[in-house]
């Protein structure tokens, strides 16, 4: 299998934490891609992903799999299934859920970054920076009162919840949210200390 990444993407991130926790990193081939907002990567549109996103996991036989979760429902299938994520029942509900926020959280965050860092500044709106930092504060909130979330068994919401906190960290390193959210900043130290959260960190320069 290859998965498509950036090293600076909390997207593809999520997945190779995923694929250490379930053993399967080995069996994965990483394949840098750059994907630049306002630059056209043709080859990647048509053979990988219309939608120029990044990770795609492209199985053995050409067929690709698109989306964060979707990649690591199929590895957490391909290594026995309910590992990450709850097989059936309605803590799967909540797990597909509570991982629709954190994904929309990040989302937020990407554009915010966007706005200020690729938009010409006299196209840049204010308001609309403030109103998706404002839905990826609130989504932070959310986890802070969610004390099952932060302290049960790893599954998938603590690995995503991981890479919200770290694109945070990466890309808006004065943005306060440890303070605000000691709950939060508790929980990423401990998540810290695993290898595949220290391993997958963005890179510094």
């Amino acid at each position: 299998m290859k998965l498509t990444f950036s090293p600076a993407s909390p997207f593809a991130r999520k997945v190779r934490i995923a694929a250490i926790e379930l053993g399967l990193i080995d069996k994965i081939e990483f394949v840098p891609v750059s994907v630049v907002p306002g630059q056209p990567n043709d080859e990647y549109s048509r053979d990988i992903s219309p939608l120029k996103k990044l990770p795609v996991l492209i199985l053995d036989d050409g067929s690709v799999i698109l989306d964060s979760y979707v990649i690591v429902e199929y590895l957490d299938d391909l290594a026995g299934g309910g590992k990450l994520i709850p097989a059936s029942g309605a803590a799967r509900w909540k797990v597909k859920t509570d991982h629709s926020i954190l994904q929309g959280v990040l989302d937020s965050m990407l554009l915010c970054r966007y706005e200020k860092m690729v938009r010409p500044k006299e196209f840049y709106w204010q308001a609309w920076h403030d109103d998706h930092w404002n839905r990826a504060w609130a989504g932070m909130a959310r986890f802070e009162k969610q004390d099952d979330a932060l302290s049960r068994p790893l599954d998938m919401i603590q690995i995503a919840l991981t890479c919200v906190l770290g694109y945070a960290d990466f890309r808006f390193p004065d943005c306060g949210w440890r303070k605000a959210y000691p709950k939060l900043n508790a929980f990423h130290e401990k998540m810290l200390q695993r290898p595949s959260v220290k391993i997958s960190l963005p890179p510094t320069a």
